[in-house]
């Protein structure tokens, strides 16, 4: 019977009709996707979240929190600012102290953060650390979060690495209260020196 038919007149919309398919207008169209970034999350070890934020009602003082506390406090202020954030465990974190994922298409990447609650300058050392986390966890970014403030020098290594954000104590402040709604201080005293900020700009600290 399949030898009868005269395959040269028949016209596949009619077949396909017949048979009750469904069919695109544009069968050579590819199906939209909505586009995801995937990271590798194996090589970090995270703990349980902790909500640091609810303890500065009582001490609003970010010198007086214990550097897991304040871990944790650097955590949520990127959750709040609509990004998936980790707390590492601090015997395993190979100078990280929390992982920032940005899932977004085209502009997302993973950043690690070292969160330092110190009293005098962050120098170079501390940027030289965090280049080689960032290489060593193959991340995209680094963040180094302060209570204090930084050196010109880290100021410059971190421009010239080209991947690395510094957030001093001015800026964290800023960052606590944008995000977090919370007004907070850091009982620190700041020597009358010179700094460069990421602009380049150089402005005198005055001593608190």
């Amino acid at each position: 019977m399949f030898a009868q038919l005269v395959l040269a007149q028949v016209r596949p919309e009619v077949c396909l009709r017949h048979l009750n398919a469904l069919v695109s207008p544009h069968p050579y169209e590819l199906e939209p996707i909505t586009p995801i970034l995937d990271f590798d999350l194996t090589k970090f070890s995270f703990v349980d979240g902790m909500d640091a934020v609810s303890t500065l009602d009582s001490r609003p003082d970010l010198m007086k929190m214990s550097p897991t506390e304040f871990e944790h406090l650097v955590r949520q202020i990127f959750e709040a600012m609509g990004v998936e954030s980790w707390t590492t465990e601090q015997n395993y974190d190979d100078g990280v102290d929390a992982v920032v994922v940005n899932r977004s298409a085209l502009l997302g990447r993973l950043s690690i953060v070292q969160a330092k609650r110190y009293k005098d300058a962050v120098g170079v050392s501390h940027i030289r650390e965090l280049a080689g986390a960032i290489e060593e966890k193959k991340a995209g970014h680094g963040i180094l979060v302060t209570t204090s403030w930084f050196t010109p020098r880290s100021w410059q290594k971190a421009r010239e690495h080209g991947r690395i954000e510094l957030i001093d104590g001015n800026r964290l402040t800023y960052l606590i209260k944008e995000h977090l709604g919370k007004d907070v201080l850091i009982g620190i005293k700041r020597p009358r020196t010179a700094t460069t900020g990421p602009d380049g700009a150089s402005s005198a600290t005055a001593s608190s």
